[in-house]
């Protein structure tokens, strides 16, 4: 495995990345992760890179203003090995093959300490402008890293800005789940282009996230005659390991090495500056990223349950604990069921490719979904070719009904200009009802499995509602609590409403006294009935329901033929010789669902 170095004027213009075997990569001033954004010489896009059979295949792009310089001369395509290098602007690309691997081997130390975090917190920066400027930058260096592979190469760099006398810096973690407890170095980069390997001190690294502190250790101490030897890394004398402490970084630590004079600064306490001042810096970047990576985990987490939660719930989750925010409770909700007229059908014709056939409802129902969550709602559940969603939880909705409204007339529009336009869903039709009283919404199921509904008599109502689609042959219908509302609140030019019935559903103690919700006139798919066509049904159903069934059939024949919905009252009053049957009392009675 090979890595390419890039260093710019500045100690801090630097990156070290892996190179996978295969992959083109772009560098540029602005390519993503290859980016070199302080050499101004280099352009947007400026080389095409390629590691394969031991070489770096370098091209030049078009778009490249200045040169690139190998072996001393401009080069538009070349291939380097392992310890050669290209020079763009003012930026050296360094090709090495050193690794990185820990050691057991390291002589044990001449002095260790041990840096309690509480100590390590409370205590002072002695010379704070440098480091608390490198600091100032850590927050945007996690957050614009696009992938933890990204995050570690950026890390290491601030770290080596940040601590001068280190000659290396790379984060560990200690994988418990690994047979021994095997290390794994993360990322890792040393100051300056060295060849040769790094051998982080296993003993260091494991004892420091053991016991939870920064431990430093001193392999040789330039005041004592009897001092070990270097230790395998040329020129590091010492190393200190600082634990990431957090359930997203379990086992992670930061392990810097250097070479400096320890015997005078860093370890008696008559001079707290030195190392201390390193190790503080090292344990506010430790803490800043186990922060700022639990964020990111927490955002991603939330990015998952989009699929599983509506916004709005997902708002409630935000704001408090989960078991509080789900907890059942009763609330005022509009509920609405929507199912997909043609499924069987469908589903007969294309026993063939039951895949194919997924896709289509899957589509169809995305349709239904998207209106609820663009409308504020909470998707409750899917019923086989149906979707359920509601209104007026976690959260309470002063418009759930006009939210139910507006969610219901967009399904309808969309799937009438599916209709229009011939597309692999153009023979689906759908069935809405809504309703709107008290339920108990939250988290409803049983033990060994639950979901985010709601549950009680007006769930049952929307879904009878829907179900009554079919035999009236209407597209959306609402109980008289629901069309109530939307007459106080909603102007003609945003919906329509017509009193259809007073129905009692099989099965049912109560009737119903159902409405039809209807499209503006001026919808781009509007209903063929003009608002003087729903005074003539009211009117119709009015004589109707007071037994004037001669009067009731007349006015019928004056609303369009187009209208299925006036055939279920003219089929009732013919089936009948246009005579109520005894004891009338205005109540339709329903024989089945």
């Amino acid at each position: 495995m090979a890595d390419l170095i890039a260093q710019g004027t500045a100690a801090e213009h630097r990156w070290r990345r892996p190179l996978v075997e295969g992959q083109t990569v772009i560098i540029g001033r602005a390519s993503g992760s290859w980016e070199t954004p302080w050499d101004t010489h280099i352009s947007r896009r400026h080389a095409e890179i390629r590691w394969e059979d031991g070489q770096l295949h370098v091209r030049m792009l078009p778009e490249a203003r200045n040169p690139i310089f190998y072996r001393g001369k401009t080069q538009t395509a070349f291939s380097l090995h392992p310890g050669e290098h290209f020079v763009i602007g003012s930026t050296t690309f360094t090709l090495t093959e050193s690794r990185a691997a820990v050691s057991l081997t390291h002589p044990a130390p001449v002095t260790e300490q041990v840096f309690p975090f509480e100590v390590v917190r409370h205590q002072r920066f002695h010379a704070s402008d440098q480091k608390l400027e490198v600091l100032s930058h850590l927050p945007s260096v996690i957050e614009g890293a696009s992938s933890d592979s990204e995050l570690f190469v950026r890390l290491v760099n601030l770290l080596l800005a940040g601590v001068p006398e280190a000659v290396a810096v790379a984060l560990v973690a200690v994988r418990p789940e690994q047979e021994g407890g095997a290390i794994q170095i993360l990322h890792w980069d040393r100051r300056g282009v060295v060849h040769g390997d790094f051998m982080p001190s296993e003993r260091l690294i494991r004892q420091a996230v053991a016991r939870q502190q920064t431990v430093l250790h001193v392999w040789r101490d330039p005041a004592s005659e009897a001092a070990e030897p270097y230790t395998q890394t040329e020129g590091v004398d010492w190393a200190f390991c600082t634990p990431v402490r957090g359930e997203c970084c379990q086992g992670w630590a930061i392990y810097v090495a250097g070479r400096r004079r320890l015997d005078r600064p860093a370890l008696h306490d008559s001079d707290p500056s030195g190392v201390r001042d390193d190790v503080k810096f090292t344990e506010l970047a430790a803490t800043t990223l186990a922060n700022l990576r639990k964020l990111r985990m927490l955002e991603q987490r939330q990015a998952g349950l989009r699929s599983f939660f509506s916004p709005i719930v997902l708002e409630a989750l935000a704001g408090q604990d989960p078991e509080v925010a789900l907890a059942p409770r009763e609330a005022e909700v509009t509920v609405m069921f929507c199912d997909l007229r043609g499924f069987s059908l469908h589903a007969e014709q294309a026993s063939h490719d039951l895949f194919g056939l997924l896709r289509r409802v899957s589509r169809a129902l995305g349709i239904v979904t998207h209106q609820i969550l663009e409308q504020s709602g909470v998707v409750g559940d899917f019923h086989g070719d149906a979707a359920m969603g509601f209104w007026g939880w976690p959260l309470d909705q002063a418009d759930a009904v006009q939210r139910a409204a507006h969610a219901a007339l967009a399904i309808r529009r969309q799937f009438v200009q599916l209709r229009e336009e011939d597309s692999e869903l153009a023979n689906f039709r759908v069935g809405i009802g809504i309703a709107t009283g008290r339920a108990v919404a939250g988290k409803i199921g049983t033990v060994d499995q639950v979901k985010v509904t709601a549950f009680g008599p007006v769930v049952n109502l929307a879904s009878r509602l829907e179900s009554m689609t079919r035999l009236l042959q209407a597209e959306i219908l609402v109980d008289e609590t629901t069309a109530s509302q939307l007459r106080k609140t909603l102007v003609p030019a945003a919906a329509r409403l017509r009193r259809v019935a007073r129905l009692r559903p099989y099965g049912m103690l109560s009737p119903v006294v159902v409405n039809e919700l209807l499209p503006p006139a001026g919808d781009p798919f509007p209903s063929p009935l003009s608002d003087e066509d729903i005074t003539t049904y009211e009117a119709a159903l009015k004589a109707l329901e007071q037994g004037r069934w001669d009067e009731a059939f007349r006015l019928l024949h004056g609303v369009p033929a187009e209208d299925r919905v006036k055939d279920f009252l003219t089929v009732l009053i013919a089936r009948h010789g246009r005579t109520p049957p005894e004891n009338w009392d205005g109540t339709i009675y329903l024989d089945s669902k």
